[in-house]
């Protein structure tokens, strides 16, 4: 299902996936509205391939073998698991009850990941293993899906931050020394709200 259009190029500040998903839906708490950066299929495989989950290969492929309709159901689909983790996430770090049908939606889709994939033999050990999931429109979502499952069941939900500018508010993982890491990104939100604060303190005369 190719556009046609230049590939849409996603800042990945997040370091991890799930969280770089929540962030697609860019300027989530700005006033004069948000941005929707998940516009079509090819934004889904963009995305997914960008994160590493998807070789050049398969969403080359992915794209060519999706369907308008098919293309159009999975970007629902993944924009309906991006509002339930940033659901969990934001509330969780506003101190907030949220949703139990976030839970619900988290459950399914991670269910369905599952359902996708065989136990097979690695040597002595044991691994999960995609079982002809590949060649699906729905595999990036499954793919993002079960990136979502490993950081919300694991302690890395617990380093979660949102940036300190209050219309940006992008989730990543504080990873600092001593888990002072303030901004999405330094030269972006960073020095914009430095130079918010001290205009408005030179006007208050500070």
């Amino acid at each position: 299902m190719p556009s046609g259009l230049e590939a849409r190029t996603f800042e990945l500040i997040a370091g991890d996936a799930a969280l770089d998903l929540v962030n697609t839906l860019d300027w989530r708490f700005r006033d004069s509205g948000t941005e929707e950066l998940i516009g079509g299929y090819d934004d889904v495989a963009g995305f997914t391939e960008q994160t590493g989950r998807l070789s050049a290969k398969q969403a080359k492929a992915l794209r060519r073998g999706t369907s308008t309709y098919a293309g159009n159901r999975v970007v629902g689909e993944v924009r309906e698991l991006r509002e339930a983790l940033a659901d969990l996430l934001y509330s969780g770090l506003d101190g907030m009850n949220s949703s139990g049908a976030s839970i619900k939606t988290l459950e399914r889709f991670f269910q369905q990941a599952r359902e996708q994939t065989k136990l097979v033999r690695d040597g002595a050990r044991l691994r999960w293993e995609w079982a002809g999931a590949e060649t699906k429109a729905e595999f990036p979502l499954w793919l993002l899906a079960r990136a979502a499952s490993r950081l919300m069941l694991s302690e890395n939900v617990q380093k979660v931050r949102a940036c300190d500018n209050p219309a940006c508010r992008w989730l990543f993982l504080d990873t600092s020394k001593n888990h002072t890491r303030r901004w999405c990104d330094m030269k972006i939100c960073g020095n914009r709200m430095k130079a918010r604060r001290f205009k408005a303190q030179h006007k208050a005369g500070v």
